[in-house]
């Protein structure tokens, strides 16, 4: 009989970070606001709490294109912020799940940067790059946005594949460098508090799936 985990029963109250509640009156939802309002949430009966991402972000597709993972964007606060809101959380009995986008970054991410300039550059990799579109490849996410899923890029002189937006460029996520890289990225949430995490395509821990499941489980 298959144990059963604690997400079994949970239920999930899902926070949009920039919409929800604006606590310094900038206009912006942060992560003060959240935390102000966590003794809400939990008499609602929610016993987790889901929020969409907060990092640094340009912000042209509501916080999914990031540029640094490690980073809170500065219009939802800081790590210590992080910090307090997950604290405060787990003393009301509600734990707190982030959503991880490590499909794609954002085209300003310094890797892509760095990817674009140089093709000898050891970020290059990090990203898929074509010198022509390979025929039948997947739709865009937003055919009615974007004709492909691969862009021409003048400064490296490539396609670059992106599966969503053009200023999204996907992740080569069968490149080491890339798996250690979101492992340390897990890693640093993790030890902010006890994370768990969403919106992580499964195929990612496909060589290595018990290290990462076992590391988010012993956390969490």
């Amino acid at each position: 009989m298959q144990r059963e985990e604690w997400f079994h029963r949970a239920v999930i109250y899902q926070v949009d970070s920039s919409l929800f509640y604006d606590a310094n009156g900038d206009g912006f939802g942060d992560l003060a606001g959240i935390r102000q309002k966590l003794h809400y949430i939990r008499s609602l009966g929610a016993t987790v709490l889901w929020l969409t991402p907060f990092y640094l972000t340009p912000l042209q597709d509501d916080g999914y294109d990031i540029s640094d993972h490690l980073q809170p964007d500065p219009r939802f606060g800081t790590i210590a912020d992080v910090i307090e809101l997950i604290a405060r959380a787990r003393e009301l009995g509600l734990r707190v799940i982030v959503e991880l986008v490590i499909q794609h970054t954002s085209a300003q991410h310094p890797w892509f940067q760095a990817a674009r300039r140089d093709p000898r550059s050891p970020w290059r990799p990090y990203y898929l790059w074509a010198d022509r579109p390979p025929e039948n490849d997947d739709p865009p996410m937003f055919p009615g946005v974007e004709e492909s899923v691969w862009r021409w890029d003048e400064q490296a002189g490539q396609y670059y594949r992106h599966m969503f937006y053009h200023h999204e460029p996907d992740l080569n996520l069968a490149h080491p460098p890339v798996i250690a890289e979101i492992e340390n990225i897990i890693t640093f949430w993790l030890q902010a508090g006890c994370l768990a995490f969403v919106s992580m395509p499964r195929h990612i821990w496909s060589s290595r799936p018990e290290r990462a499941t076992r590391r988010a489980a012993t956390r969490c």
